[in-house]
């Protein structure tokens, strides 16, 4: 008899650890006895019946897959309307898997990952195919609901407290001849959890970041160049950490980048750093430096976080064993049970209670004055950059990471028209 097919997709932006995840799909996948394929570039992989069988790949490979940031198999942005809207593509997903005989489907995203997963479990159930379907969690951004914090975040939110901590020491050293406001951009486009991360990088009011601007929060320019002159006029100098998603009191992005909307309705944002930048310039005369990390907030395994590590890889074997038990339109999820010392444990939650649901920043996390991070934000983060995860170094110096080939199965279907 042959064994029961398991397919994995990765959707949306990509993440320091979405490949331990990936891994653990794997290896659990093998010890269940199920053949595991991965789609190209996410949903569209298979859309396009593009699907690639992980059975040949050595342990050891898999197992360094599970060291290797991106995304191996390649995700996508790509949004599926309502099943009414978009019936056809839908349908074309059942006729993949039942072409190729897939009963679990399991897609590693955000939000709109979640509300696809969930849409597709209901088609399946409509037309009477046998499918489980679980939605996997991920993102940087930190913004899904229920689930405590989502595997991806802990690496990024650890790079962005050690940038900030180190970027202050060197503006600090320069100050008193030359930089006066150094700029960082976090991610974050409605919710400003990475920014909060930055939070974590001083103690005190003296230490960096000086300055945290949250999208959860009205720019208020006027405001914002007042607190920066107070800071540079008592420290010496100030560390400023803004959020990409900044808005101003209309709602309108301060860095809208003019660049039209995303498969998800997204506007394109860019380049808050330097804006606030030449505002700080001109108004206040300071020299200024600006940073946006971008991509590499997502993509530093170097500074992977112990604990995000640990967690992406429970996600990933609890979602096959919660298919392989016969949940559907579930997602494994991050169920914190203690701060102090921190503990946590993977529970399921109906897909139907995070799909397009977006989780902001607690107003108990901001601090009064809207700049800073309050010591229940502090409780809430710590744990999650806690321990060291390093790659492996090759004789080179740097990171022994791994590039799997990725030739597809034979095709059973007429081709895709989108």
């Amino acid at each position: 008899m042959a064994a029961a097919t398991l397919l994995y997709a990765q959707s949306g932006g990509v993440t320091a650890v979405i490949n331990a995840t990936a891994a653990a799909v794997i290896e659990t996948g093998r010890r269940h006895g199920l053949r595991v394929l991965a789609a190209r570039d996410g949903i569209l992989g298979v859309l396009r019946e593009e699907l690639i069988d992980t059975t040949p790949l050595p342990a050891s490979t898999v197992t360094a897959l599970g060291r290797t940031p991106g995304g191996a198999f390649g995700s996508c942005r790509y949004k599926l309307g309502s099943l009414d809207a978009d019936r056809a593509k839908y349908q074309r997903l059942i006729d993949v898997f039942r072409a190729h005989d897939v009963r679990y489907f399991l897609y590693n995203g955000g939000n709109d990952s979640a509300d696809t997963a969930l849409k597709v479990s209901r088609l399946a159930a409509e037309f009477d195919y046998p499918l489980a379907c679980i939605g996997v969690p991920k993102t940087v951004d930190n913004d899904l609901a229920v689930t405590d914090t989502c595997p991806g975040f802990g690496s990024a939110a650890k790079y962005t407290a050690v940038s900030v901590r180190e970027a202050a020491l060197d503006v600090a050293a320069m100050a008193s001849t030359s930089t006066k406001v150094f700029v960082y951009e976090a991610m974050g486009r409605h919710a400003g959890w990475l920014a909060a991360a930055a939070g974590l990088a001083g103690r005190t009011a003296d230490d960096a970041p000086h300055v945290i601007l949250f999208p959860e929060r009205a720019f208020d320019e006027p405001a914002f160049l007042a607190k920066v002159r107070e800071v540079v006029e008592r420290v010496g100098h100030c560390v400023v950490v803004a959020s990409e998603g900044i808005r101003a009191a209309d709602g309108t992005f301060v860095a809208d980048a003019g660049g039209g909307k995303d498969a998800f309705g997204h506007s394109q944002l860019g380049g808050v750093a330097p804006l606030l930048a030449a505002r700080v310039k001109d108004s206040l005369g300071y020299k200024v430096h600006w940073t946006v990390p971008d991509y590499l907030q997502r993509s530093a395994r170097h500074l992977a976080s112990e604990t995000d590590l640990e967690q992406a890889v429970a996600v990933g074997r609890a979602a096959v064993d919660y298919a392989v038990k016969g949940r559907n339109a579930v997602m494994p999820v991050i169920v914190r049970t203690r701060d102090r010392p921190y503990r946590w444990k993977i529970e399921p939650a109906p897909l139907e209670d995070i799909a397009n649901h977006e989780r902001t920043m607690p107003d108990d996390f901001i601090r009064e004055d809207g700049y800073g991070i309050t010591d229940a934000a502090r409780r809430y983060l710590e744990p999650l950059i806690r321990g060291e995860a390093p790659p492996k170094y090759g004789r080179d110096g740097l990171p022994k990471y791994v590039r799997i080939p990725l030739p597809c199965i034979e095709k059973r279907l007429p081709a895709f028209e989108a």
